[in-house]
C-alpha cells in the first residue's frame, strides 16, 4: 500500500475504544471512512487471493478505486490473481480498469509474476490486454543464476552431498517448499527446501536470500541457530538446528492451558529472544511471531527458541522513536497488530502485540477469539476488541502486562527489556507453596 493510503491518521491508536467526545462530526466521519477503506483494501486483496470473483466484483461495485489497491509490497489484486492463475478474478479486475502494468516494490508487473509461476492461460490473457513483462532485472521469466546472499558465503555454504535424506521426514509444508528433518555430517538438522519448480522464481529467490541474510547475523540462546544454506545448486536449501520438542502451537494443543509459572518461564524465553532481535541500532522486526514459530528444544519443554524469519525486517535505526515506513498485512491474522491490519505505519512494537496474544493463549489454553476465523479475529482487534480473560490462573499482574502489551496505541506498549523485568518480578511474587508443574492442565 502506498504511504498516501497507509498513514492518513497517525498511528491509529484508540480507534474502537472510544474517540474523543469533543471531536466534530466531520472528523468522526473521516475516521469512519478511513476505517472502512482500509478494511475494504484488505478484503479485496484477500478475496483475490482466494479466487472469489463474486466477492471481488461486489467490492468493486461499491468502490471502483479498490481495483488498484496495494499491499505492503505494493502488489495489487491483479498481481495476486496473476501469480495464482485466477482467470475469473483477473477478468473482473481488468473489466473495472485494473492497471495491467502496475509494478510492485520489485518493479515486477502482473505478467512477470504470471510468467514466473508458469500460468500460461494468464500470460495470454494479460498480453491480450497490453500486459508487459518486466521487473527489477528485466523479465521475471528470464533465467538467471541465483546470486549469493552475502559475499563471504564460503563460511556457511553447504555442499548438498553432505546432507543425508535417506531417513528424512517432512515436519512442515508451505506454499514455497517444505521443512524436512535430515542429517548433516551425522547431526539431525531442519532443512527448509524450496520446491524445484520455484527455484527460478525471482520473488521466491528474493525471499529465500532475505531469510538467509537475516539468520546469518543471529547468535542467541533463544533464537533458532542457522547452520548454513545451499545457494549454488537447486533446490535451494536453508539449514538450521533441529529442535526435538516441536512447536508451541502443538504443545498447547496437547497440554491445554499452562500454570502461571510455566507460562511465565515460556514467556521469558520468548521475550529474551525478542529483546535480542530488537536491540538497536540493527533492529530485526520478526513480523510473524506466533506459537507455530516458537520451538521447544526438547520434550521436557524447558527451553524455547524463536524461529522462522521469512517475514522479518532488518532495519538500522537512528533513535528509539523511529517509526518505519512499512505497511500492509504482514504475518498471521490471529496474532496481527491492529496497525498492520489497517495498513498504517508501524514499528517493532508489532512483535510486542503478538507476544501478548501468545501469552494469552498459554494461560487460557485457547487461541485468541477461537470461535472466529483468523481474518475476522484480526478485524475484531482492529476495531478495538480484545479477547476475554477466563482462566483463574491469569493473575492480575499478568493481566496488567497483557493489557499493556496489546494496547491499541503502539507507543503505550512496553519494550521486551521492560517485559523481561516485569515477568521476573511477577515470577518472584508467585506463592512458592503452589509447586506449579509445567504439565499441570
Amino acid at each position: 500500500m502506498s504511504s498516501e493510503e497507509g498513514n492518513p491518521i497517525g498511528d491509529g491508536g484508540g480507534e474502537g475504544e472510544g474517540a474523543s467526545s469533543g471531536a466534530s462530526p466531520p472528523r468522526t466521519g473521516e475516521k469512519q471512512k478511513e476505517k472502512a477503506r482500509v478494511s475494504r483494501t484488505s478484503l479485496i486483496l484477500w478475496h483475490a487471493h482466494q479466487n472469489d470473483a463474486a466477492a471481488v466484483r461486489k467490492l468493486l461495485e461499491e468502490d471502483r478505486g479498490l481495483v488498484n489497491a496495494r499491499d505492503y509490497d505494493s502488489r495489487t489484486p491483479l498481481h495476486v490473481a496473476a501469480l495464482h492463475g485466477w482467470i475469473n478474478v483477473t477478468g473482473c479486475l481488468l473489466e473495472y480498469g485494473a492497471d495491467v502494468n502496475a509494478q510492485d516494490r520489485w518493479n515486477n508487473t502482473p505478467l512477470a509474476d504470471a510468467e514466473g509461476a508458469k500460468q500460461h492461460g494468464m500470460i495470454e490473457l494479460l498480453k491480450a490486454h497490453g500486459g508487459m513483462s518486466f521487473g527489477h532485472d528485466g523479465s521475471h521469466f528470464e533465467q538467471k543464476p541465483v546470486p549469493p546472499p552475502l559475499p563471504n558465503k564460503c563460511d556457511w555454504e553447504i555442499e548438498p552431498s553432505e546432507l543425508d535424506f535417506s531417513t528424512a521426514t517432512i515436519i512442515g509444508k508451505g506454499s514455497f517448499g517444505e521443512i524436512i528433518k535430515a542429517y548433516w555430517r551425522g547431526t539431525p538438522v531442519a532443512v527448509k527446501r524450496i520446491l524445484p519448480s520455484l527455484s527460478d522464481d525471482r520473488l521466491v529467490i528474493q525471499d529465500f536470500r532475505h531469510e538467509v541474510n537475516v539468520l546469518v547475523k543471529l547468535r542467541h540462546p533463544n533464537i533458532v541457530q542457522f547452520l548454513g544454506a545451499v545457494t549454488d545448486q537447486k533446490p535451494l536449501m536453508l539449514i538450521t538446528e533441529y529442535l526435538r520438542g516441536g512447536d508451541l502451537h502443538q504443545y498447547l494443543k496437547e497440554k491445554g492451558s499452562l500454570t502461571p509459572l510455566a507460562a511465565i518461564n515460556f514467556a521469558l524465553d520468548i521475550a529474551r529472544g525478542m529483546a535480542y532481535l530488537h536491540n538497536e541500532p540493527n533492529v530485526i522486526i520478526h513480523r510473524d511471531l506466533k506459537p507455530r514459530n516458537v520451538l521447544l528444544v526438547n520434550s521436557s519443554a524447558d527451553h524455547l527458541k524463536v524461529g522462522d524469519f521469512g517475514l522479518s525486517k532488518l532495519i538500522r535505526v537512528k533513535n528509539s522513536n523511529d517509526v518505519y515506513r512499512m505497511t500492509g498485512e504482514t504475518g498471521s491474522y490471529r496474532y496481527m497488530a491492529p496497525e498492520v491490519f489497517k495498513h498504517r505505519k508501524y514499528d517493532k512494537k508489532v512483535d510486542v502485540f503478538s507476544f501478548a496474544m501468545i501469552l494469552y493463549e498459554m494461560l487460557e489454553g485457547n487461541p485468541p477469539f477461537p470461535n472466529h476465523e483468523p481474518y475476522e479475529a484480526a478485524k475484531l482487534v482492529a476495531d478495538g476488541k480484545r479477547p476475554l480473560y477466563h482462566s483463574k490462573g491469569y493473575v492480575q499482574e499478568l493481566r496488567d502486562l497483557t493489557d499493556h502489551c496489546w494496547a491499541a496505541d503502539m507507543n503505550r506498549r512496553p519494550s521486551f527489556i521492560d517485559i523481561l523485568k516485569r515477568l521476573e518480578k511477577i515470577k518472584e511474587n508467585l506463592s512458592s507453596d503452589h509447586h506449579w508443574s509445567i504439565f499441570t492442565q
